[in-house]
């Protein structure tokens, strides 16, 4: 990556969603009941697709049991 170029941020995030659930063996299907989001929608933040809101992120976190910064780990 260049000096200047910005990571791409809705990638890099969704690649820490997928770590944290597979390190649960957890399905697509199975973090999105845990989290009360559709497992398309799971799957759509692990692919760096979507931009998830606050209240999806708070979701995550709390379906996975951990803190929101722990989602973030990492990333800066």
């Amino acid at each position: 990556m260049a000096k200047d170029a910005k990571p791409n941020i809705k990638r890099v995030f969704g690649d820490r969603v997928r770590e944290l659930r597979a390190a649960r063996d957890w399905s697509q299907e199975a973090m999105g009941e845990a989290c009360d989001l559709h497992w398309t929608y799971i799957g759509g933040i692990e692919r760096g697709e979507r931009n998830p809101t606050l209240e999806s992120v708070y979701k995550v976190a709390k379906g996975l049991k951990i803190k929101i910064s722990d989602l973030f780990d990492g990333l800066g």
